[in-house]
């Protein structure tokens, strides 16, 4: 869902109507996720709370992603904003149907990203470095050969 909403606030540039209203509904959303976490609710009463809450919110949302789907143009910054989320929606509602899941994968990213700053450490390279030269590096390597960029291989295959 975050990748989703940053698009619409990208396009709040170009429609700031139509970005503004999806990106509102999506604060909507969060907002109801962060006071389910701040009541440190169970899982079981976090579904039925987003059953309740977040699917009118979501189908509303769904709803206008059809009616809108080619009411911009493709190319244009809320044409591939409604496009990406519209193409995604049935995957980034689906975790209203489990109270054990997040609305987005944010917080997976962000234990990621520390556990790759935490290896860079423990093998002496330099995190700067390391980060500049594999986002140079990452979209043309080989897939089976992507262990080449951790930062425990980095300095042997630099």
């Amino acid at each position: 869902m975050a990748h989703a909403r940053r698009k619409f606030l990208e396009a709040e540039k170009y429609d700031q109507e139509d970005a503004q209203y999806v990106v509102g509904q999506m604060r909507v959303l969060y907002a109801l996720e962060s006071s389910m976490r701040e009541a440190c609710l169970s899982a079981e009463a976090r579904a039925k709370l987003r059953q309740e809450q977040a699917i009118p919110i979501l189908e509303t949302l769904g709803n206008w992603l059809n009616k809108n789907l080619y009411a911009y143009p493709p190319k244009s910054p809320m044409g591939e904003a409604i496009a990406y989320a519209h193409s995604r929606w049935a995957g980034l509602s689906f975790y209203t149907l489990h109270g054990d899941m997040e609305i987005d994968n944010n917080l997976v990213e962000n234990a990621a990203m520390y556990s790759f700053m935490a290896s860079c450490k423990r093998n002496g390279v330099d995190e700067r470095e390391w980060l500049s030269d594999i986002f140079d590096r990452v979209q043309g390597i080989m897939h089976k050969e992507i262990f080449k960029l951790l930062p425990s291989n980095w300095a042997k295959y630099r």
